[in-house]
């Protein structure tokens, strides 16, 4: 899975940027994988560049003001402790860049899109030696009691070692997905808009509408940034390879594939259809932080918020923590809960396809993020079940009768 993802990642970029979007063609150019200039390799500048956006956004996470947050119970009964600024990062990081890159041309703004390749061979050579660094760490240094080690060193090499690694007052794996994953996924966006306007002086508005709900879901993100701490991701899976270098690789190509498609393919969108998928996005999103806050309130509320205009329907439950003592905790079976147990994933999905259309359906290319989400939603749908299953016990079975579809209501 490693050397795939690894290699995964330069083909995708061959074949949005050197192919027009043909994977076929780029998978033919593997055979010319050894010659020299085929494919992008690390650069020195690629590492300066990332290494010093990488000291802004560590800089900017100390110093920009933020409301302290706990995050969960970990299985050792501790919980960790975050600062939560990332809207204002974002929004100061996007400004940033659009005055000194646009506006004020220091840098030239498409130069992120013209140097793609390079950069992401760089991110997955440096993503592979920070997941050493965190593998070490872990088994050397762990910053909590939540770590573990298995008797095979490559998997804990993919799972990662600890739970929650920190670095002086930095949370490593919160700043990795957000700080430098999501961060990277609005700089790109920018810059495939910038590099669309250096060819044809115009924005395409088939690439604004990708770029205009892809940055609505990134701000959607940092305002739930928060609740995010919660989440299967924060609260269970640890820092390694699977979490940190796909943030740190596998996202900025992945995710912001239909920009990239699009910056030097555009479609031409009637008038009606960019209205109808801008409504269907934005609904999407909306309703992913709506089902994503009805959650959190009721968790923050003990219980007492209202859920679409009513009271709550809960399922008190109990389970025991690592330690073998007993805890009580609430299942929400109303609302989005109520719909389906996992209906957000089905508006995650909903709002990707959103941003995707647009690229209308030449290549099969620019639909790679809404064939990967979906499933990797769905396996993060079993994986959620059975760990709440084992944690919950006849609570859970009892949920599941009240609510019995998994994803989408009558079907499954």
């Amino acid at each position: 899975m490693m050397v795939g993802a690894n290699l995964a990642v330069l083909i995708f970029w061959r074949a949005a940027i050197v192919d027009h979007g043909s994977l076929k063609a780029a998978l033919a150019g593997i055979r010319q994988l050894t010659q020299p200039g085929a494919w992008p390799l690390p650069s020195a500048r690629a590492v300066g560049v990332i290494l010093a956006f990488a000291a802004i956004q560590a800089l900017l996470t100390i110093v920009v003001p933020g409301r302290t947050a706990l995050g969960p119970l970990t299985p050792c009964g501790q919980r960790q402790t975050y600062k939560i600024n990332g809207l204002a990062v974002w929004l100061i990081t996007i400004a940033a860049y659009w005055l000194f890159g646009i506006q004020l041309g220091l840098f030239p703004a498409a130069w992120v899109y013209d140097n793609l390749g390079s950069i992401l061979a760089t991110c997955s050579l440096l993503g592979l030696i920070f997941c050493i660094f965190l593998y070490l760490k872990g088994v050397l240094r762990p910053s909590s009691p939540d770590f573990g080690r298995s008797r095979n060193p490559l998997f804990d090499y993919f799972w990662g070692v600890e739970l929650h690694p920190s670095l002086g007052p930095i949370e490593l794996k919160h700043f990795v997905v957000s700080k430098l994953g999501m961060m990277c996924w609005g700089i790109i966006v920018l810059s495939c808009l910038a590099k669309q306007y250096q060819l044809q002086q115009h924005l395409n508005s088939s690439l604004l509408l990708s770029a205009i709900l892809q940055l609505a879901y990134i701000a959607k993100f940092y305002m739930w940034e928060r609740g995010y701490l919660g989440t299967l991701d924060m609260a269970h899976d640890r820092a390694g390879f699977y979490l940190c270098w796909a943030s740190i690789t596998w996202l900025p190509i992945v995710y912001t594939m239909p920009a990239i498609y699009l910056a030097e393919h555009p479609v031409e969108l009637p008038p009606a259809i960019f209205v109808v998928l801008l409504v269907l996005g934005v609904a999407a999103i909306a309703g992913t932080y709506n089902a994503d806050r009805q959650r959190f309130w009721l968790r923050e509320s003990s219980g007492m918020a209202r859920v679409w205009g009513k009271p709550p329907v809960l399922i008190a439950a109990k389970y025991h923590d690592a330690q073998g003592q007993e805890r009580n905790s609430q299942l929400l079976a109303s609302g989005w809960w109520g719909v389906a147990r996992h209906f957000n994933y089905v508006l995650e999905i909903a709002g990707a396809l959103a941003w995707t259309l647009p690229c209308g359906f030449r290549q099969l290319l620019p639909y790679i993020y809404v064939v990967y989400l979906a499933a990797m939603l769905l396996q993060r749908s079993f994986r959620d079940e059975a760990r709440c299953r084992e944690k919950y016990g006849s609570y859970w079975t009892e949920y599941c009768r009240r609510v019995p579809y998994r994803l989408l209501p009558g079907v499954f």
